[in-house]
């Protein structure tokens, strides 16, 4: 049987933030979101795409001899990249001796992929951890992400899928019987606020999270709380009611803004989007784990 073929932008092993124990984490490519504090922005194009990183460039100039469309050239202020004439070719990659050009994205099989997370079973088995998918948005790969977990749990593994539930609800249906937890990313109840910061309305996102919520899947709801956008009680009680309503009981993961992957943005040619948003304070995040707790829920601030 041929084995299905995805866009993944990485495969993380040794992690520890995306479910429980040591887990593999395999992220795909791709996400119909533009969340304006998205710390992932390679994750959003489907496309493999070229990153520059400065910080261990040497100005040898090699890349720029090795592009074969004139591509990349030197500026002012070092390496340039007209992206538009970029055709993400690699030859830059391969003539850069300090490892400052790398593409990310490229299509695997089910069977590559699987070949890597046989590496940690034992880990896996050591430590209650396992496999998770994440993204970009899982659910736009749904075959993908289907021969996947049955791999994962024919092997014994424990799963996880790591979705903002902007995908198909049929293809979402389908995975159930193959995971054993979700992360679902509920970011506003507001479908203009979340339309104008996030990039699309928030309606087949909570449908698809009432499908999820209504499965039997042990799932945990993960909340990133921005500044401007839903640092806000008003904006917390609404999405702790909307979960206290859906699944009394449930879990919230509030996590904060934060910076980290602001220099992606600036590997990827990009403007950060968010340049003068500050972390959320210790203060609000207190006062908004007693929101969703006086709902009944169960709720963690992450570091």
């Amino acid at each position: 049987m041929t084995s299905a073929t995805g866009t993944v932008f990485n495969i993380q092993r040794y992690s520890i933030d995306d479910g429980p124990g040591i887990r593999t984490t395999v992220f795909f490519k791709g996400c119909p979101l533009s969340c304006l504090w998205c710390s992932n922005p390679e994750s959003q194009s489907f496309a493999p795409e070229l990153l520059h990183r400065n910080s261990l460039c040497k100005l040898c100039y090699r890349c720029v001899a090795a592009c074969p469309v004139g591509a990349i050239t030197v500026g002012a202020n070092g390496i340039e990249i007209d992206r538009d004439v970029c055709t993400v070719c690699g030859d830059c990659v391969d003539a850069c001796p300090h490892d400052a050009m790398r593409i990310t994205g490229k299509e695997m099989t089910a069977d590559e992929v699987f070949d890597v997370i046989k590496r940690d079973i034992d880990f896996y088995e050591d430590s209650g951890g396992g496999v998770t998918l994440s993204g970009g948005e899982v659910l736009l790969q749904p075959e993908f992400a289907l021969e996947l977990l049955k791999r994962f749990k024919e092997a014994g593994l424990h799963t996880c899928v790591d979705t903002a539930g902007q995908g198909d609800t049929e293809g979402l249906k389908r995975l159930f019987p193959y995971v054993d937890l979700f992360y679902f990313d509920l970011k506003h109840t507001d479908p203009k606020i979340h339309q104008a910061q996030a990039g699309r309305t928030n309606e087949l996102i909570l449908r698809n999270f009432k499908e999820v919520a209504a499965s039997g899947v042990p799932f945990v709801v993960r909340v990133p709380v921005v500044p401007g956008f839903n640092d806000n009680s008003d904006a917390i009680s609404d999405i702790a009611d909307l979960v206290a309503t859906t699944s009394p009981g449930a879990t919230v993961h509030l996590l904060p803004y934060h910076r980290y992957g602001q220099q992606k943005y600036e590997q990827l040619g990009l403007d950060y989007r968010m340049p003068a948003a500050e972390t959320p304070s210790p203060k609000f995040m207190e006062a908004a784990r007693r929101i969703v707790e006086g709902r009944g829920l169960t709720c963690e601030v992450a570091v």
